[in-house]
């Protein structure tokens, strides 16, 4: 009989890494043991993304990976790929032994159960609940050790035409604020320092709930908590920014003010295509209210381009927006057409599809364009005294990766921290005082603070 354990492969947004550590924490609790290397397991979980093709065709190819690897194993498709086309996987898949979907994540340890260890041959097995579960209880968390994701709302009402967001995780559901803040109380009892609150949009959060309490009430209630942590938000709509939370930042400094806003495009012919409301002068107007109320505020977007329909008057809106806002960092992606979003019925009409080889053009200016910004926005940082969170040491080096407050996980740059001479470096986790000296591209350098040990 094979042995309870299993690994899980984690693809796409934070979003489904909250849902990876959930699901692994209930397999722990029904006695599956996590296990660092897939070869070593006797159940391979990929958490599929779903968000656009290029995520797509990886979660697929990952999984056939996995199956060329490990062929006696058994291996599931999870996830947001899972759940929006799980019949048609099950279907056309057989690489995949079972098929869940991410509505109720709390069945994943009978359905494991069902699949590792049926006597059936060839067994296989598909479920898609119809009704969303609780999110479990996060144990152990799969992100660099200090930092974890909070999730505080799951799916999206924005109904952008470009995003299936909605058709994969529904509707919103806020979480309680309670439930929230009791999640980051027990992790401040194991030490962790900082939480990067997400959702498809928290600028909606509690819209849902019984008597409408928004973010800012969320973040008072969390900030009622004692300790010495940070809180990073990320995704807000810009339609939806409650100014009430720059208020907040100046009152409490654990509220970071760095704000993840995607505003997609500037063109309002783009913008009215996607079903987007604010235009360019009213999303700069934003933009200069945030940091005319916060001098330190940084804020992070995304762009969309070749979007159906935009034309090269369009892209120079973009890049003409892209330069008058001065975003601390961007992202950029192109258009892929999702099934059943209303742009997919734009992107079928020859006359407003946009070459791929033209968006990835486009891309790549936007890009090149951003280069000199975000060097000239990390610039005002050199000199200062920063709170500096520990990712990993280097090896055989007196020197440590760690991320300031304004590098959020994964999307941002990092900064190199030379630990004190005659010092071991910092453990992972830990927080340290640190001085900027220089900038290296997208990263930052910086030593530890004069005269203090740093660790928090």
């Amino acid at each position: 009989m094979p042995q309870k354990t299993f690994y899980i492969e984690n693809l796409g947004c934070a979003k489904n890494q909250v849902d990876g550590e959930a699901l692994a924490a209930v397999l722990e609790d029904s006695g599956w043991l996590p296990v660092r290397e897939a070869g070593d397991a006797s159940f391979v979980i990929v958490n599929t993304c779903g968000f656009i093709d290029a995520a797509k065709r990886q979660s697929i190819d990952t999984l056939l990976g996995f199956r060329r690897l490990y062929p006696g194993k058994k291996i599931l498709a999870a996830g947001c790929l899972a759940e929006r086309y799980g019949n048609e996987l099950f279907a056309s898949l057989p690489e995949a032994d079972g098929v869940f979907g991410n509505r109720d994540l709390g069945r994943i340890a009978r359905f494991a159960e069902s699949l590792v260890f049926s006597r059936k041959k060839n067994n296989r097995a598909l479920l898609l609940p119809k009704l969303h579960g609780s999110l479990p209880p996060r144990k152990k968390v799969f992100s660099l050790p200090g930092a974890v994701y909070i999730k505080a709302a799951e799916g999206c009402d924005n109904r952008c035409a470009f995003c299936a967001i909605p058709l994969i995780r529904g509707g919103l559901r806020s979480r309680p604020a309670r439930e929230v803040a009791a999640e980051i109380k027990t992790f401040v009892g194991r030490g962790v320092g900082e939480f990067n609150i997400v959702a498809q949009d928290l600028g909606a959060y509690g819209r849902d709930l019984r008597g409408g309490q928004g973010l800012p009430a969320l973040l008072r209630g969390i900030l009622a908590l004692p300790g010495d942590y940070r809180l990073r938000l990320l995704y807000i709509h810009p339609e939806h920014f409650p100014a009430e939370v720059l208020d907040i930042c100046g009152e409490d400094k654990r509220l970071l003010p760095y704000f993840d806003l995607p505003f997609q495009h500037a063109s309002s012919a783009i913008l009215n295509a996607m079903g987007r409301k604010a235009g360019m002068e009213e999303n700069l107007r934003l933009i200069e209210n945030i940091r005319a109320r916060s001098a330190d505020a940084v804020i992070r977007s995304t762009f969309l381009l070749g979007f159906p329909g935009e034309t090269e008057k369009d892209f120079q809106a973009l890049l003409d927006f892209q330069r008058r806002a001065a975003f601390d960092w961007l992202g950029c992606f192109t258009y892929s057409p999702e099934d059943g979003t209303p742009a997919q019925a734009l992107h079928r009409k020859k006359a407003l599809r946009v070459p791929k080889k033209t968006a990835l053009a486009r891309k790549s200016l936007v890009e090149e364009a951003q280069v000199p910004i975000t060097e000239k926005r990390l610039g005002r940082f050199i000199g200062r005294r920063v709170d500096l969170l520990v990712e990993e040491r280097v090896e055989g080096e007196n020197l440590v990766l760690a991320r300031a407050w304004f590098q959020a996980p994964e999307v941002d740059g990092l900064t190199v921290l030379h630990a004190k001479e005659g010092c071991p470096p910092p453990a992972p986790g830990s927080r340290v005082s640190g001085k900027i000296i220089r900038r290296n591209n997208f990263d930052m350098e910086a030593v530890c603070w004069p005269g203090e040990e740093g660790n928090h």
